[in-house]
């Protein structure tokens, strides 16, 4: 038996429908509808506009799920397009170290950062990250994410990565949220390749590369372009091998320095740059001549104590679509709130909230090629939704609820 469920008689349906990605003065284009229904069939919608149209054509049912959306707002389900949520261990003592000045160039010297995960990581066993990556999960849907990127890169050996994205495969398979899958063996050069790091690519290219790939483990090749970690050209390099074996490319890029990030994004093609603290008017040119998103992770500026942000509103005046994300990671992404995203990115790089609102959601997906699919509320994709008490702007109430449920495929969840 087919199943129909309809969200009644919302004072505002904001559907971000339409082309994806957007830039430019579309960045703000949220496809407002008011007292609105959706209505959908076996998790797909067939119906988003008018609640007195919706109610024509789908009266009332007893055999109906009626969810009553009267005075909220109802917005596409967040997707959040980077994250590092799959890790061991735990480093929230880096974070009272860094309140008390350490830089984070400082704790990686100490044994800190990345390679302390690392560790971690390969200490653990692949239920015990399963059963981690669960519970981090749980977080970011109870704050309206319902599809999210994943990543390895706290393996940097193929034993480990392929672990990490096993985890990732298992928790898309058993958990709401539907994840895809990013390998990023290339997120640092491990302790013992240091003095050897060309050692290091050799394998990232000729071996962990193709595993990953022929395994069907992953979807996309990324890498940490930046001065101290990978150079613009074995970014590149690194990236066009995984686009030979099937991975499309994206890039961790100019969020310590101006490292060349945006550039190496520009000339792979990569979907996403993510960062972009310090990119250039050089970079941004590059980003929209060569149509990649710029995917901003304003909560890492803030937990890293970077002392600025991405240059939000040049990206926009350039015609390059922005994209929201939270860097959920053990080190300085966290809080898994795509909400509290959104208000950084209002109140700290001067997005409005309509913008804000689309990076979130449609520009999100795009920037992880589920656009078609998802990051809107229009016929024919995933009924993934949330459902805000009042307006779409008391989602910035930082440490206030204010999402009443979160609707995954046409499941109310919570």
């Amino acid at each position: 038996m087919r199943e129909t469920i309809i969200i009644r008689n919302a004072r505002l349906l904001l559907t971000c429908a339409g082309t994806a990605p957007r830039c430019g003065s579309a960045q703000g284009d949220v496809g407002p509808i008011q007292h609105a229904s959706v209505v959908a069939v076996d998790g797909r919608i067939v119906f988003a506009g008018p609640a007195g149209e919706g109610d024509r054509r789908y009266p009332p049912d007893l055999a109906f799920r009626v969810i009553d959306a009267a005075g909220c707002t109802v917005i596409p389900g967040l997707v959040d397009p980077h994250t590092h949520v799959v890790f061991g261990g735990d480093r929230r003592d880096e974070l009272q170290r860094r309140l008390a000045g350490a830089s984070y160039a400082e704790i990686a010297a100490q044994g800190g950062g990345i390679l302390s995960t690392v560790r971690a990581t390969r200490a653990a066993s692949e239920d015990e990250l399963v059963d981690a990556t669960r519970a981090r999960l749980d977080g970011m849907l109870h704050c309206g994410t319902t599809t999210c990127e994943a990543k390895s890169g706290y393996g940097l050996d193929t034993e480990t990565e392929l672990k990490m994205l096993r985890v990732i495969r298992r928790v898309h398979d058993e958990h709401p949220i539907d994840l895809v899958s990013t390998f990023m063996g290339a997120h640092e050069v491990p302790a013992e390749h240091r003095a050897n790091r060309r050692f290091y690519i050799d394998q990232l290219v000729r071996q962990m590369i193709p595993a990953a790939a022929r395994d069907g483990l992953a979807q996309w090749c990324d890498v940490f372009c930046e001065t101290g970690v990978y150079t613009p050209e074995e970014s590149e390099e690194i990236l066009e091998a995984g686009k030979r074996h099937g991975l499309k490319a994206r890039i961790h890029a100019d969020e310590l320095g101006e490292s060349g990030g945006s550039l190496v994004a520009a000339r792979v093609k990569a979907r996403s740059a993510d960062h972009l603290l310090y990119v250039s008017p050089r970079g941004i040119q590059a980003l929209r001549e060569a149509g990649v998103v710029a995917t901003l992770l304003p909560i890492a500026a803030f937990y890293l104590k970077i002392g600025r942000y991405a240059p939000a509103r040049d990206l926009i005046a350039g015609a390059v679509p922005v994209a929201l994300g939270t860097d959920l990671n053990p080190g300085g992404g966290f809080s898994p709130s795509m909400p509290f995203a959104m208000a950084l990115a209002c109140f700290a790089m001067q997005m409005t909230l309509e913008e804000a609102l689309v990076a979130a959601t449609i520009n999100a997906a795009y920037a992880i090629d589920r656009h078609t699919c998802v990051g809107s509320l229009e016929v024919g994709k995933q009924l993934d939704a949330v459902i805000i008490d009042g307006d779409a702007v008391d989602l910035l109430k930082v440490g206030t609820p204010a999402i009443r449920t979160v609707v995954k495929n046409g499941v109310p969840i919570s």
